[in-house]
C-alpha cells in the first residue's frame, strides 16, 4: 500500500483527492499547510507527495525544495495557475508531473499510478510492504500486524484502527480523523465506536503485554500511538 503525502488547503479539494486515493488502494495523509507537511515527512516515510502551489505559509515550489532535502521524493504539482512559466519552474525544481485545477480525481490517481510504476521500473524495487515502528510491524500489503514479535488477530475496524495510528506514530489524532479514516464507509457510527473499538485493541495489546500501554488518550482530543509500547 503505497503512501501518499497531499498538501491542500482547499478542504473540498483535499477530500476529493483522499477519497480517490484511498478507494484505489492508497494510504494518504493530509496536511493544510507546508509546516505541517515538513513534519509528516519527517515523521513517515511517503513514496509520494502531492503538493498544491498556493499553500498559506511556504509555497509549493518552496515545499519542494525543502522536500527533496532529505531524500529523493517523487512529486506532482496541483495548481489553479496553468502559465507555461509556472509548468517550467515546477519541473526544473523536480517535479515529476503537473496538474492543473479544476482536474478529475480519477486523473490524479492515474498520474499517481503511472508515477510511482516509472519510478520503480528506475529504482528496479517497489515500495516495501512491511514497515516496523518500535514495537510494532505493519505489512500495509497483507493488512497485517505484529506486535513484539506476535500476530495481532484484529478485526477489519480494529486493523484500520491501529494503522491509523501507526501511519502517525506519537500524532493525537481526534475521533473524527479516526472516523474519517476507518469507518468512512460506516455512516451510522458514531464517536462511541471509536471508543469501543479502542478498548478492545487495548485488551489484545495487554494479552501480549501486560505493562504496557501504547495507546493513549488524550481528553477533550482524541488519542495517540506511543510504537515503543510504553
Amino acid at each position: 500500500m503505497p503512501s501518499i503525502l497531499l498538501v491542500e488547503d482547499e478542504i473540498a479539494i483535499a477530500d476529493t483527492v483522499l477519497y480517490a486515493l484511498r478507494a484505489e488502494g492508497f494510504a494518504a495523509e493530509h496536511c493544510l499547510t507546508g509546516q505541517a507537511a515538513l513534519q509528516a515527512a519527517r515523521a513517515v516515510h511517503h513514496d509520494l507527495a502531492i503538493l498544491d502551489v498556493g499553500l498559506p505559509d511556504i509555497g509549493g515550489f518552496a515545499l519542494c525544495r525543502e522536500l527533496r532535502r532529505e531524500r529523493d521524493l517523487p512529486v506532482i504539482f496541483l495548481t489553479a495557475r496553468d502559465a507555461e512559466a509556472d509548468r517550467v519552474l515546477g519541473l526544473e525544481l523536480g517535479a515529476d508531473d503537473y496538474v492543473v485545477k479544476p482536474f478529475s480525481p480519477r486523473e490524479l490517481v492515474a498520474r499517481v499510478r503511472a508515477l510511482l510504476r516509472r519510478v520503480h521500473a528506475a529504482t528496479g524495487h517497489a515500495p516495501a510492504s512491511t514497515r516496523s515502528a518500535g514495537a510494532f510491524e505493519h505489512d500495509a500489503e497483507g493488512m497485517r500486524i505484529r506486535y513484539r514479535g506476535h500476530a495481532l488477530d484484529l478485526t477489519r475496524y480494529e486493523y484500520g484502527l491501529l494503522a491509523a495510528l501507526l501511519a502517525r506514530p506519537g500524532a493525537v489524532l481526534s475521533r473524527a480523523q479516526l472516523m474519517d479514516r476507518v469507518w468512512g464507509d460506516a455512516l451510522e457510527s458514531g464517536d462511541r465506536t471509536v471508543d469501543t473499538h479502542v478498548k478492545t485493541l487495548r485488551a489484545k495489546l495487554r494479552a501480549l503485554a501486560p505493562d504496557d500501554d501504547p495507546i493513549h488518550t488524550h481528553r477533550g482530543l482524541g488519542y495517540s500511538l506511543d510504537a515503543a509500547g510504553h
